[in-house]
């Protein structure tokens, strides 16, 4: 590995582990010219890049960073763990390149980030669904808001529906 201190390639490994769950190895390197440390993470490259077909039909790279950005735009200043988020890319990063090949249409990523957003935290829920589905107004805010509390209230893990609602 080359310094990103001095340049040189002359470095020894000083300590080597799994990182990311076991998906990386992250080694700690010393440079024999300078004595600077750094670190290093060794991942598996993915052979096809996945393309990402958006509304307009253009096609782009897939960039598991821009889900990351998209999240943390949602989640702006709510106390919502770094973790938390960067679990959210890694699930989607997984099943992406598990069930599609070669494209992936931009939809339905947003469909994924939505509904993970709306386990995690209703706020932030909203505000992504908000730029998401383009919301043109207020109306549009406070039905995905009033969507988000009724769905929130039909939840209660581990248990299902002891009653039917009453029709009429």
């Amino acid at each position: 590995m080359i310094c990103p201190a001095c340049g040189a390639n002359d470095d020894r490994v000083i300590d080597s582990r799994a990182s990311e769950g076991g998906k990386a190895i992250r080694r700690r390197r010393v440079c024999n010219r300078c004595n600077k440390r750094f670190t290093t993470y060794e991942r598996v490259e993915t052979a096809g890049r996945l393309m990402v077909i958006k509304r307009d039909g253009s096609r782009q790279a897939f960039d598991p960073q821009k889900i990351l950005a998209g999240i943390e735009a949602a989640c702006g200043k709510l106390p919502i763990p770094s973790e938390a988020k960067a679990r959210i890319v890694e699930e989607i990063d997984e099943e992406l390149h598990r069930e599609f090949e070669r494209e992936v249409p931009a939809l339905t990523i947003g469909e994924r980030v939505a509904e993970r957003l709306r386990k995690l935290n209703q706020v932030a829920y909203v505000r992504f669904v908000s730029v998401y589905k383009e919301f043109h107004g207020l109306d549009q805010l406070i039905d995905a808001a009033h969507d988000v509390r009724e769905q929130a209230r039909a939840e209660v893990p581990g248990q299902g529906n002891l009653f039917t609602p009453p029709e009429g």
